[in-house]
């Protein structure tokens, strides 16, 4: 909690015992989709300890969990891919199931960069939000790790935006895998992956028509976009609108002086508590002895942030976002 309230963090994923990710590699390795996962509740509790320390400790109370975007594997056949986002959400839906009072589930959508378009995930989708009680769904924009998909902007999303709006929750841009050749060498290169997609994500929907063919949808970028904006909005060239109503970004980066410009770049109300945690944020600030990813005391510590910024920041921008979120 922060102050006395709920903190909702947008940012989290699934944690698994590890059968999940063998069972992965068996169906893909053998060509075998429609088998069943054998993980137990007691497995799958288990495996929660770990993720409700890591809460607990960083004073979250509710975190919406999606896949582990690396394990996605939207790389896959489409035949694949289909049977692995149906288990992974109804993995998703039990953890839930099991801590209901500290969970939300997040869809891993069926991706795949040679669909014609992006029909082939409403159904799954749909099943997510009016089944599961999903509260939102992931959106990989490179799911080939090949940069061969179309840019956000085209017409090739568009049935899963008419179907976010119509199911009445957000989409939240989040990369994966990436085989550009030239990031062989950085380890972990999933991770800059990640800030390069989501800033050609945010630039293509800023500088886009999506938000007027779709004035009701909502997307949230994470990592704070990925990248800063160097030029002013009023740039007659490469300046962007006003699309508060509609794009919104976590606060999931770790650096204080990154996190501090981007909220002051992307203003208060555009930003939502995400941590990530557990994740990749386990490095010790050297200055506090804290892991990274603890950042309401970061973000508790900038002094241009009023307390109603906050608490905006930590509980009234997520659930402004994601509506279905009741706490």
């Amino acid at each position: 909690m922060y102050n006395g309230q709920t903190v909702v963090d947008v940012h989290g994923h699934m944690t698994t015992p590890a059968g999940f990710r063998q069972f992965l590699a068996e169906i893909v390795s053998q060509n075998t989709p429609g088998r069943k996962l054998e993980v137990t509740d007691e497995q799958l509790e288990n495996a929660q300890q770990r993720h409700l320390k890591f809460m607990d400790d960083r004073n979250v109370d509710v975190q919406l969990i999606g896949p582990r975007p690396i394990a996605m594997w939207h790389w896959m056949r489409p035949f694949l891919q289909e049977f692995w986002a149906q288990t992974t959400n109804n993995v998703i839906a039990r953890i839930v199931s099991l801590h209901p009072d500290r969970f939300r589930g997040m869809a891993q959508l069926p991706q795949c960069s040679t669909s014609k378009d992006t029909r082939n995930c409403l159904r799954e989708f749909e099943r997510c939000v009016k089944e599961l009680g999903f509260v939102g769904a992931y959106l990989n924009p490179d799911p080939g790790g090949d940069k061969q998909t179309p840019g956000v902007h085209e017409e090739y999303w568009f049935p899963l935006y008419e179907k976010a709006v119509e199911l009445d929750v957000p989409l939240m841009i989040h990369p994966s895998v990436t085989y550009d050749r030239r990031l062989e060498i950085i380890p972990a290169n999933y991770q800059m992956n990640n800030y390069l997609e989501e800033f050609i994500a945010m630039q293509l929907l800023t500088h886009s028509k999506v938000f007027e063919i779709f004035p009701k949808l909502k997307i949230t970028i994470c990592h704070c976009g990925g990248g800063l904006n160097r030029f002013i909005p009023s740039d007659k060239h490469v300046g962007q609108g006003d699309f508060s109503n509609n794009l919104f970004f976590d606060s999931c980066v770790y650096d204080v002086h990154y996190l501090e410009a981007a909220i002051k770049q992307r203003g208060v109300d555009q930003i939502l508590f995400g941590t990530e945690s557990p994740g990749s944020g386990g490095a010790i600030r050297p200055e506090t002895g804290m892991p990274s990813d603890d950042l309401i005391p970061v973000i508790d510590s900038l002094g241009f942030l009023t307390a109603e910024d906050k608490l905006k920041i930590f509980q009234e921008n997520p659930l402004k976002v994601f509506t279905k979120v009741k706490i």
